[in-house]
């Protein structure tokens, strides 16, 4: 099950037409094809499914939470869409079996099993169309001549498709080249990145009022830390998408659940401020743009960029509108760093609020604004794309960002 083959028709399947607009399912479909090529004839658990591939939390509960089994049997149903349309002409099949998450391939049967005795004469049928004589040498003949024909067709169709699918993918995707420059930088690994979106820490309660959490007097108050902001979803989603587009799937975690194991082993995307992303803290982060927590009135709470490095007519910080007026401008950082392994990389994009956030993630995921980005580092090809750590200035309207725009940018 190890081979090539099989591993190419799961690459196959995933980049059809068929699963086009199914991310989720194409995650699916490649975690499973990497386990079952890695561990042949071991079905993986419902649990590790849930955790590494749709990012359930570490206390996942399969009793009351389907979602696992949901979307296996709409891979289920998905698969047997691919293979009764454009599949139909595959030297191989892939299926995952009810009950268990093991990915199978198998050789396509072109004739069922042969069948002798009364019962499968009987159940069989007449080997010969009505109205024709049985006895005929030319109903025979006429017959396996018009078989031959069309498994003839049906070869030629494959070929024909195989040789065609390349190039009517790169028609059809429409992948812009900044975006291949781009993320071509970003994601040095074939293995799927990691996107960690910040989660704060908060205590209280939901239908009573909640706050964040503070050391110095919480230490005793259970702490919830499965909250996020509305950036943060829509990011994921914003990048969810443009990953996919690329033919390449996304696997989502939550900030207090990474672990330094993952920060070594993967290339990574975080999504929000290292003020409640603490992971960051922990890790390579940005070094000439870094956020504060302001302590001073009248901004006390807010969240600034400051500029460590200021170069030529660049401010030393960089302020959202006052959290006491309405959001009319905000900042974010769009960073690419080196990760603890140095083969690995780690996006960074995180506004002062959950809204810089959101723009920073649909900065990197619009073909127009990773021109500018590309234009600005003099990039022509990703080997010229090295780390980098830029300022987006966004303009905010009735809480939607409207326009971005770079502020500063320094090469590392």
């Amino acid at each position: 099950m190890g081979s090539p083959s099989f591993l190419e028709q799961v690459t196959r399947v995933a980049n059809s037409q068929t699963f086009r607009g199914s991310p989720s399912l194409c995650k699916l479909l490649n975690y499973l094809g990497n386990y079952a090529s890695d561990h042949p004839g071991i079905s993986v658990k419902e649990y590790q499914v849930a955790t590494e591939v749709f990012g359930r939390p570490a206390d996942f509960d399969p009793k009351g939470d389907a979602t696992v089994r949901v979307q296996a049997g709409r891979l289920r149903a998905k698969l047997a869409e691919y293979y009764a349309t454009e599949g139909a002409g595959d030297s191989l099949i892939l299926d995952l079996p009810k009950g268990v998450y093991a990915l199978e391939c198998r050789p396509k049967e072109l004739h069922g099993p042969v069948e002798t005795g009364p019962v499968a004469a009987e159940r069989q049928g007449p080997r010969v169309a009505a109205g024709w004589p049985s006895t005929s040498p030319w109903n025979s003949l006429s017959i396996g001549l018009f078989v031959c024909l069309l498994l003839s067709l049906a070869a030629l169709a494959y070929v024909i498709n195989s040789y065609r699918a390349p190039q009517a993918a790169a028609v059809t995707t429409g992948v812009s080249e900044p975006e291949k420059i781009f993320w071509g930088a970003v994601l040095t690994s074939p293995a799927e990145p990691w996107a960690v979106f910040s989660n704060a820490a908060f205590v209280g309660r939901p239908d009573s009022g909640m706050r964040y959490f503070d050391a110095a007097k919480d230490h005793d108050k259970m702490v919830l830390d499965h909250y996020t902001g509305v950036g943060e979803v829509l990011g994921i989603h914003s990048l969810d998408m443009a990953l996919a587009h690329l033919h390449r799937s996304v696997r989502v975690k939550r900030g207090y659940l990474f672990t330094l194991d993952d920060a070594r082993n993967n290339d990574l995307i975080f999504i929000g401020s290292p003020s409640e992303n603490l992971t960051l803290l922990d890790i390579p982060s940005t070094h000439d743009f870094v956020f504060r927590r302001i302590n001073e009135p009248p901004r006390a709470g807010n969240v600034e960029i400051v500029n460590t490095h200021p170069q030529a007519g660049e401010p030393r910080e960089y302020l959202a509108s006052p959290s006491n007026e309405p959001l009319t401008e905000e900042y974010a950082i769009v960073a690419l760093v080196r990760g603890i392994d140095a083969s690995h990389t780690e996006l960074i994009l995180a506004g002062t609020t959950t809204i810089g956030t959101q723009a920073a993630v649909e900065y990197v995921t619009d073909s127009n604004h990773l021109q500018t980005l590309l234009n600005q580092l003099s990039a022509k090809k990703r080997e010229d794309i090295t780390s980098f750590e830029s300022v987006i200035r966004i303009k905010v309207s009735k809480g939607v960002p409207v326009e971005s725009t770079i502020v500063a940018l320094h090469r590392i």
